[in-house]
């Protein structure tokens, strides 16, 4: 957790509750499996001749105005044959789009965009006329022509124009302090316990940090980078952990652990939620490890106890069980003993009725 969280009297791996009063953004994960567009039964606002919307999550704030940097999420359709052609949740990566400066296939999706606010989810109408066109698109995404467009979007949130620019025309200093800026107002939401809309203001600092600029960076702007990249991406995965989402958790200390393979808070982290998820043998080597490298955390002693304490107790149950299931075996073995005994007897006896008659028949004759 970045220092300035663990210093809080309340922080991310406490037990008590996080409550997300006056929050009203569900961020992240569509709750639908996104091969098929969600079914919306909302009303259809119209923003274009060729651009409709119906909302799926209320957002909260104002909306975003021309040329404001806006970051985002979505996953898009043809309409007839509802083909995905793309899917920025599957990258974990959001997209930034400039309003205003969008590129032509974008038009579309800008119109709806605009009409958003912070948090918002929406299912958008797109006619092919604002979208890839009358020739579509051949390469990548894969669009055929005249094509109808459905896109499902969530805003994750906006820079006015006042606040910055677009990434692309950022000094390394002034993008990596653009997201620094990010994270800290993300851990002042955290300290009203708005723990959705702190996890927007992370996203959005990672998205500052996308793959295409990491990858330039070296020396000491690479470790500047991470400094708020990493950290973002485990405040990130401990919200996650408290909205029990466990495997999107995951995935963030997996972001944090291919870069630093020693990150104790990643491994801890990454721990908690297999542990959640029923994984006891990956949660235990995860904290091993993270014992490892942090060995005087009481947190990571307290997980291994309970692991062990867990374990116990199945131990326990199972031992029991398994006694049972033999006690009765035995039971019922003594009574087919007994019942077999009889039988053996009563065909005994049969049988020498049998010999007696018999003998009696041949002496008669």
């Amino acid at each position: 957790m970045d220092e300035s969280l663990e210093n809080q009297s309340q922080t991310l791996d406490q037990e008590n509750e996080i409550v997300t009063e006056g929050s009203a953004v569900v961020h992240g994960e569509p709750c639908q499996d996104g091969s098929v567009p969600p079914n919306v039964d909302t009303e259809v606002q119209v923003l274009d001749e060729k651009v409709s919307k119906q909302i799926i999550k209320e957002g909260h704030g104002s909306k975003p105005s021309k040329y404001s940097t806006c970051f985002l999420h979505y996953r898009a359709w043809t309409k007839h044959t509802q083909h995905k052609f793309e899917d920025t949740w599957q990258e974990q990566q959001p997209i930034e789009l400039v309003l205003g400066k969008e590129k032509k296939e974008m038009a579309g999706l800008a119109i709806g965009v605009s009409s958003m606010k912070s948090g918002e989810r929406a299912l958008l109408h797109i006619g092919w006329e604002l979208g890839y066109g009358k020739d579509g698109n051949f390469s990548f995404p894969n669009v055929p022509p005249m094509a109808d467009l459905l896109y499902e979007v969530e805003v994750i949130g906006f820079d006015e124009t006042k606040e910055g620019k677009a990434r692309s025309d950022m000094t390394v200093e002034e993008r990596i302090g653009a997201a620094d800026r990010r994270k800290m107002d993300g851990n002042n939401l955290f300290k009203e316990e708005k723990l959705e809309e702190a996890m927007q203001q992370y996203e959005m600092a990672i998205a500052y940090m996308g793959d295409d600029f990491m990858f330039q960076l070296y020396g000491k702007y690479q470790d500047m980078a991470l400094a708020v990249k990493n950290p973002c991406h485990l405040n990130m995965a401990a919200c996650l952990i408290k909205l029990k989402r466990y495997d999107e958790a995951i995935g963030h200390c997996n972001i944090v652990l291919t870069e630093e393979e020693k990150n104790p808070k990643a491994l801890f982290r990454r721990g908690k939620a297999k542990a959640e998820l029923g994984q006891m043998d990956s949660a235990r080597e995860d904290f091993r490890k993270a014992q490892k490298y942090a060995p005087d955390d009481n947190a990571i002693r307290r997980e291994l106890r309970g692991i062990a304490e867990q374990e116990k107790a199945v131990y326990q149950k199972q031992k029991e069980m398994y006694k049972g299931m033999f006690v009765g075996r035995e039971e019922s073995g003594g009574k087919g003993k007994s019942r077999n005994w009889l039988i053996m007897l009563w065909q005994w006896l049969v049988s020498l009725f049998s010999r007696i008659f018999g003998l009696h028949r041949v002496k008669a004759d």
